[in-house]
């Protein structure tokens, strides 16, 4: 029972941090990367679709990518959906493909972006330390209906900490990596 709760925490867990993965993938550093775009939500026949499905996304040169609609008529709507993101570039559609032209990252844009990066990492942080809580909290049920002894518990909160303490510090170490990555001139 008690390794069965520690298993759900490490899968839980270990479901944040690939948020977290996937949520950074799309802040940009100094280099194009197809997975700046990849999630962008492109209006679809009335549908919010991710631009993967719409579009092949490569890195031609390393400031620069090139979308590629397989259906030539969303074209607009791609350009539309860049338009209007937060990333701050612009498209330039030649009416076959998107050409995105990345900017160099200016030190106070560098700036902001570590900021984004801090809360989202906080973000995961909070989401790791409530998970143990609710699972603290099952063992915790489990030992008043006397499914488990009061030494179980003690040795259940013990590995739910180490777990927890193991995940927060694979978080500090993706967030050093890509804070360094965006800093990188």
């Amino acid at each position: 029972m008690i390794k069965d709760t520690i298993r759900e925490a490490a899968l839980r867990m270990q479901n944040a941090l690939d948020v977290l993965d996937e949520d950074l993938v799309g802040i940009r550093t100094g280099r194009a990367s197809p997975g700046l775009v990849e999630r962008l939500p492109v209006d679809y026949y009335g549908a919010q679709t991710p631009l993967i499905q719409l579009a092949t996304i490569s890195v031609p040169e390393p400031r620069q990518l090139l979308i590629r609609p397989f259906d030539p008529s969303t074209l607009k709507e791609i350009e539309r959906a860049i338009l209007v993101s937060n990333l701050g570039l612009t498209p330039n559609n030649d009416g076959k493909l998107i050409r995105l032209n990345l900017p160099r990252l200016t030190e106070e844009r560098r700036k902001e972006l570590a900021k984004i990066v801090r809360n989202r990492l906080e973000e995961t942080l909070i989401s790791i330390r409530n998970i143990r809580r609710d699972l603290i909290k099952d063992l915790r049920e489990f030992e008043n209906e006397k499914l488990i002894s009061e030494d179980d518990l003690e040795r259940g909160e013990k590995d739910l900490q180490d777990l927890t303490d193991k995940m927060t510090a694979k978080v500090d170490g993706i967030g050093n990596k890509k804070e360094k990555e965006i800093m990188e001139v």
